[in-house]
């Protein structure tokens, strides 16, 4: 009884709770350790997708190491999830691309700050639970999309391609790389083609050709990213190989984390980053509570999406100003995470530790990594994130199904995120709108049926009504009026689970046209909402009492009489 007069369930504002509060009650050292191990593990493989992320964005390779350590600790010590990861996502590349070519990299802060004041906001008026009314054709056609872009856009990297600056729109990317083509580095294209191999055979072959579960457990706690990146490090120390690394590109990775640094800020530049900073803190939102539903099935949990919420508003507000990026929770590492025995925030504060301790040492190692092995891992991970198969079933799904995701894939891929979503959700609503209105339906009432009307056709018409009378089935009330009878007309509401103020007004014109026609009017079975709609907008007022009725029966009586 306490948990149901708690006055923070009836307040307008979700309450601040991280769920560390609650997963250090009875925290213990065998718990500890897990966590450790875990939030050790999911740090080495966060390192070469931070730094690959970062780089696909057009930022420099630290901006990713920066975000992960800064936003993925905050995220894990606030959040609403017990094992979810927070970090930089490859969902964000193509967005922050974009901000970056179109606006720079002050508001690139500013638009990153303010999605962070979105997000928290969100959480905080309890919108959290509304990201899941996104259609999922919507989800997957924009998640292919980003995939595909993320892929496109490693070509140049994964070929060496010698191009000075590559464009963000789809178009732009095909012309380029077409037109550089013919400087492709054999040397680059054979140190990707071999990281990419060595990552997909220690994902997929490596646990089917090793019969020790143990051993194949100890192999997967080291990831094939990881594999990939240092052997391919080697060769290109070792053997001095001509290809573009990190150092050649970006001078190496700076070995401490940076100082507050406020942007160039002005208003008259901050209103055309509205756009951009909502496109944020949505896909941001999507993301990270995607990612935390498939952490509830891994764990037999259940995250709080409002906290969830407010821990990614208060990171991304924070990390841009230490030299990050955009961070969301990250479905890859937080699998990784639990897969090795986290269980609690615990991990995710580790693995923001470990990314810390290895940049503090081993900074300077990373200058000889070669830009086409990152370019291999990233789109392995293109490949990763996609639902591939929802192309392959399409068939399986309605028409307006397959057009929404067809649709949103499309101009992600060629347009923009943006207009795609955009797009993505008119359709679903008109889609529901359309579908809900033809479930709406007017069932006449026969003699039969009804004794009470025997004799009396063509003087008292009766209809039961199905479903809901809104804006998209007030032609349900409006084709009442072509065949009035003489003496009353009979509409049994029982099954009307709904009614707008659309649907009250078209029934408004009905009692003018049955007043004006010296017809009765009689509503039968008005449930709790279409009563509470009727009296709000002044309906019954122009009922009298004996035409409202509580059954189809007894309005039949009534108008019999």
């Amino acid at each position: 009884m306490a948990a149901m007069d708690d006055p923070a369930q009836h307040s307008r504002f979700a309450p601040f709770r991280p769920y560390l509060m609650t997963a250090l009650q009875g925290y213990n050292r065998e718990r500890l350790i897990k966590d450790l191990g875990a939030g050790a593990t999911v740090g080495i493989v966060a390192l070469p997708l931070a730094m690959a992320f970062a780089m696909a964005s057009g930022l420099r390779p630290e901006a990713g190491i920066f975000t992960a350590v800064i936003a993925g600790f905050l995220i894990s010590a606030l959040g609403g999830s017990r094992v979810q990861i927070g970090g930089p996502a490859g969902a964000f590349i193509v967005i922050v691309y974009g901000i970056l070519e179109r606006y720079g990299l002050s508001n690139l802060i500013i638009a990153t700050a303010m999605s962070g004041i979105m997000l928290f906001l969100m959480g905080l008026f309890k919108l959290g639970t509304l990201i899941r009314f996104i259609p999922i054709a919507v989800v997957i056609g924009f998640t292919n999309g980003i995939a595909v872009l993320i892929g496109l856009s490693q070509i140049k990297d994964f070929l060496g391609l010698q191009v000075k600056n590559m464009p963000a729109d789809f178009f732009g990317i095909v012309s380029t790389i077409s037109h550089a083509l013919p400087t492709l580095n054999p040397t680059s294209l054979a140190i990707a083609a071999g990281s990419l191999a060595i990552v997909v055979f220690w994902q997929f072959f490596l646990p089917r050709i090793n019969s020790n579960p143990a051993l194949t457990r100890r192999f997967s706690v080291l990831p094939g990213s990881v594999v990939a990146l240092v052997l391919a490090t080697l060769a290109v120390t070792l053997f001095g190989l001509q290809v573009d690394t990190i150092g050649s590109r970006f001078g190496g990775i700076p070995s401490a984390l940076p100082g507050f640094a406020w942007p160039d800020f002005s208003w008259e530049s901050a209103r055309f980053l509205i756009v951009p900073a909502t496109t944020l803190a949505l896909l941001g939102a999507i993301e990270s509570l995607l990612c935390a539903r498939v952490a509830d099935s891994m764990i037999e949990g259940r995250h709080n999406p409002n906290q969830e919420l407010m821990a990614q508003g208060i990171a991304n507000f924070v990390t841009p100003f230490f030299g990050g990026m955009p961070a969301t929770g990250t479905i890859a590492r937080t699998v990784t995470n639990v897969k090795n025995g986290a269980t609690s925030p615990v991990s995710g504060m580790v693995h923001s530790l470990t990314l810390l301790a290895i940049i503090l040492v081993a900074a300077p190692l990373a200058h000889n990594v070669p830009m086409s092995a990152l370019a291999a891992i990233l789109m392995f991970v293109a490949w990763n994130m996609g639902e591939w198969r929802a192309f392959v079933h399409l068939r399986q799904f309605r028409l307006p199904y397959r057009i929404t995701l067809l649709a949103v894939f499309f101009l992600t891929v060629v347009f923009d995120l943006t207009v795609a979503v955009e797009v993505g959700l008119i359709a679903a609503c008109v889609t529901f709108i359309y579908r809900i209105s033809s479930l709406s339906r007017s069932e006449p009432v026969s003699a039969t049926d009804q004794p009470v009307l025997q004799g009396l056709d063509g003087q008292v018409s009766a209809f039961r009504l199905y479903g809901a009378i809104f804006f998209g089935a007030v032609k349900l009330i409006e084709q009442m009026d072509e065949a009035l009878p003489s003496r009353a007309l009979v509409l049994d509401f029982k099954n009307i689970i709904y009614m707008d103020s659309s649907g009250a007004d078209t029934l408004l014109e009905l009692i003018r046209t049955c007043r004006k026609q010296s017809v009765r009017l009689i509503l039968c079975g008005l449930n709790a909402q279409p009563l509470s709609i009727a009296q709000r907008t002044g309906l019954l007022a122009h009922l009298p009492d004996e035409n409202i009725c509580p059954d189809l029966a007894s309005g039949l009586a009534s108008a019999a009489r």
